[in-house]
């Protein structure tokens, strides 16, 4: 038996608490997650897909996992995001041109009138998205999306970027640790997202669903091949679309999905509808005092519908107050 001399000891001893926090941390892939049903339901179901030999295995091509973005990977509230950005936008360009001032959209957003932006059936605030997000290359709007990104505040005080969710960044890190590839299928942009999605949560560019206008290839004045967005909308992927988006652009059908609003319900049928074992999960926003608390009444975000099929199909339901310890990622 060797004997340590004193002095060892300690070092011994902090070294031993080191590796046990280490190999605490390894065992519980989701240390944000509080331990309660939905935290079970997800490592059991990661579990039975990829036990080999299992009744439930699922080969690693057909493990596709797809997420909503806003209100699911990041916060939603008090706007979207991307109306945020291109209201936004609009200030930047009427301080470039006065001569816009006087002028729809310009107007409305300069008086910060939003409910008349939002008259007419969002007559105004598809203005908005269009002037801001048409007429330049798409090389042109990602650095404006990334200028954005690096100098707006949300009102929290947070870059917009930061405002994702710590517990769904370890199971982004978590699924694809055992296999799978993770989706975003959201109704916003496809041009806005893939901006920052793979710095955000690790998801390439490739991997995006989005809406999308039309784009128009052309060469430029000196000759250089380009992408030109026009002011035509090409494809929504929100509702109904979300299952043809998926379809279209991944061409297999999800095992897992999650969701926040009625704008996945249509993700999540398709998703469960399928063979073999499914998950399909849906965040309550439960937690006015660390985010905020909103579902069926609300303008942004609505959970109405999906709720009520949650309940009678035995989707899981995530409740951002019991099931969550944190929040956003700390010390950002």
């Amino acid at each position: 038996m060797v004997k340590l001399r004193a002095a060892s000891a300690p070092l011994l001893i902090a070294a031993l608490c080191v590796w046990s926090a280490a190999a605490l941390a390894q065992a519980d892939p989701l240390p944000s997650w509080n331990d309660g049903k939905s935290k079970h339901v997800i490592l059991d179901f990661v579990r039975k897909v990829t036990q080999e030999g299992g009744r439930d295995f699922v080969p690693l091509d057909q493990r596709i996992a797809a997420f909503d973005n806003d209100g699911t990977l990041w916060a939603e509230q008090p706007v979207y995001f991307q109306l945020q950005f291109a209201l936004d936008e609009i200030k930047r360009l009427a301080a470039q041109n006065p001569a816009l001032k006087g002028k729809e959209p310009y107007r409305s957003v300069l008086a910060r009138d939003l409910k008349g932006l939002s008259a007419n059936g969002n007559k105004g605030l598809m203005q908005a998205m269009a002037v801001t997000h048409s007429g330049i290359t798409t090389d042109e709007f990602a650095v404006l999306v990334r200028n954005w990104l690096a100098s707006a505040r949300h009102p929290t005080k947070r870059a917009y970027d930061e405002m994702v969710y710590q517990p769904q960044l370890e199971l982004l890190a978590f699924l694809r640790a055992n296999g799978f590839k993770t989706f975003i299928v959201s109704g916003g942009g496809v041009e806005f997202m893939r901006v920052f999605a793979e710095k955000a949560y690790g998801i390439p560019p490739e991997q995006v669903v989005g809406s999308s206008g039309s784009v128009k290839y052309r060469l430029s004045a000196t000759g250089k091949p380009e992408l030109y967005k026009e002011a035509k909308v090409e494809f929504i992927d929100d509702g109904p679309g979300k299952p043809v988006g998926i379809n279209r652009f991944i061409g297999r059908r999800p095992i897992l999905a999650f969701g926040n609003s009625d704008g996945d319900l249509q993700m999540l049928q398709y998703t469960t509808g399928g063979e073999g074992a499914r998950l399909a999960l849906i965040i309550h926003h439960t937690d006015a005092a660390r985010e905020w608390a909103y579902d069926r009444k609300s303008q942004i975000g609505k959970l109405d519908k999906a709720l009520d099929e949650a309940a009678t199909k035995g989707w899981t339901i995530v409740d951002m107050k019991t099931d969550w310890k944190t929040i956003f990622p700390p010390g950002r």
